[in-house]
């Protein structure tokens, strides 16, 4: 199927021309900062041919997904795995090494087969794509959620190869911004061969920004596979940890929350065992620091149990912090409520679907331009509960929590996002 027109208009070439120049001019900046990440996480600084497009040719045309960090590609799991089952062989690239790890952790098997090669994305200039495409001759990519590289779209389409946007979305307040802007990320849509949202509201946006071959087809995350040895850990250290206490998640907090939701943990840690979950591994050693200022009995997590997730030590404990990665629905699991973290924040709140996919009520801030869908169809499901800083305390308490039930049928309205892109893809004549 030939790639649909592409009408650039002069600001669009303006702002190619600007962005090329400024990734030539700010390479060595770049280069610092991975080498500067490197000095906390290695990874970031290593395979760094990998970057400049560099790989070993390859006699198989791959199937290309882009997740540029964790949680984009635990969002295409479903999708690999639908492709892998196809027999096709997967390519996925990734910025960040936790993206990374979680690919090649998670595919370790067809790795290992050869049916599936994790590795970073190109820097984001035409020759690093040129030598990528040639590597992995692929038949077509999929870039999961909302990234607008304007060097993998014009390489792609200078080498004829259909680009698309999976599982998409652009969060209202990017939208709103980049729709103003004479230079904006936003001129780029129509440079995808086609676009696969989440919702009727998404595919309105990038209608409006020219994009001609839009599809709804739900969200992926709504079928993660969860791991069944995570749910039995919970279990048994829940029992353990929190005996007949209700239990409350506190999960992906930011570092400009923490102080509410230590003074919150505070405020009713007489009624509630917590797991407290910083977002990010650098806040770990701080928070600990804050919940033992604020004199709060706690463990790290790192302490008292195993690789396994098994107990090695039965502390009397209030609060456990999450201090680890990748265990996020072993922490979900333990709680019968879960609070979202990152929506008491203008940065907004981080996603609401594992929790809802264990069964779990949610409570989310009052920043949720971020999770537009589906925290708008949650909430009106009543399904998810959403509250102000003030409220949080008492909405902790409440016993006003819809049933599995209700969460059950919620899931059920949303399932079937991997099936939904695979027809779309077919109907444009896609073939993998």
């Amino acid at each position: 199927m030939p790639l649909p027109p592409w009408t650039k208009p002069l600001r669009l070439h303006a702002f190619l021309v600007l962005w090329r120049v400024a990734w030539f001019v700010l390479m060595p900046a770049m280069l610092v900062y991975l080498w500067r990440r490197a000095r906390r996480d290695p990874l970031y600084f290593q395979r760094l041919g990998q970057r400049f497009g560099r790989h070993a040719p390859r006699d198989t045309a791959h199937v290309w997904v882009h997740a540029v960090s964790l949680g984009e590609l635990r969002s295409a799991v479903p999708l690999i795995r639908a492709f892998l089952d196809r027999g096709e062989h997967v390519v996925t690239t990734h910025f960040t090494p936790a993206g990374l790890r979680e690919a090649e952790k998670t595919f370790a098997p067809e790795i290992a087969a050869g049916r599936l090669l994790a590795v970073y994305v190109p820097f984001d200039y035409g020759l690093a794509f040129r030598r990528f495409f040639r590597a992995f001759q692929p038949k077509f990519g999929l870039v999961m959620e909302v990234e607008f590289w304007p060097g993998m779209i014009t390489a792609s389409r200078r080498a004829e190869l259909p680009l698309y946007l999976c599982n998409g979305q652009y969060p209202v307040k990017s939208f709103t911004r980049d729709r103003e802007k004479f230079l904006s990320p936003a001129l780029l849509v129509p440079g995808f061969a086609g676009v696969m949202v989440k919702s009727d509201l998404q595919a309105e946006r990038f209608r409006s920004l020219g994009q001609k071959n839009v599809s709804v087809t739900g969200e992926m995350r709504f079928e993660q596979p969860i791991p069944g040895a995570h749910l039995s850990a919970a279990h048994a250290a829940r029992a353990t940890l929190a005996g007949d206490r209700r239990v409350i998640t506190l999960a992906s907090v930011i570092e400009g929350e923490e102080e509410l939701f230590v003074e919150t943990v505070k405020s009713v840690s007489k009624k509630a065992f917590f797991v407290f979950v910083p977002r990010a591994p650098e806040r770990f050693d701080a928070v600990a620091q804050r919940l033992a200022q604020a004199g709060l009995r706690f463990a790290r997590r790192s302490a008292i149990l195993d690789d396994a997730l098994a107990l090695t030590e039965t502390p009397q404990i209030d609060v456990l912090l999450g201090d680890s990665l990748g265990e996020m629905y072993f922490y979900l699991a333990m709680g019968d409520l879960s609070v979202t973290g990152g929506g008491f924040h203008p940065r907004g709140s981080h996603n609401i679907i594992e929790p809802l996919a264990l069964g779990k009520p949610v409570i989310v801030g009052p920043e949720t331009w971020t999770i537009e869908y589906p925290a708008t169809e949650a909430i009106a499901a009543g399904v998810a509960r959403q509250v102000s800083a003030d409220d949080l305390a008492s909405a902790l308490l409440s016993n006003d929590l819809p049933s599995k039930e209700q969460i059950d049928a919620f899931l059920a309205d949303h399932a079937g996002a991997v099936e939904k892109t695979l027809r779309t893809l077919a109907g444009w004549g896609v073939s993998g």
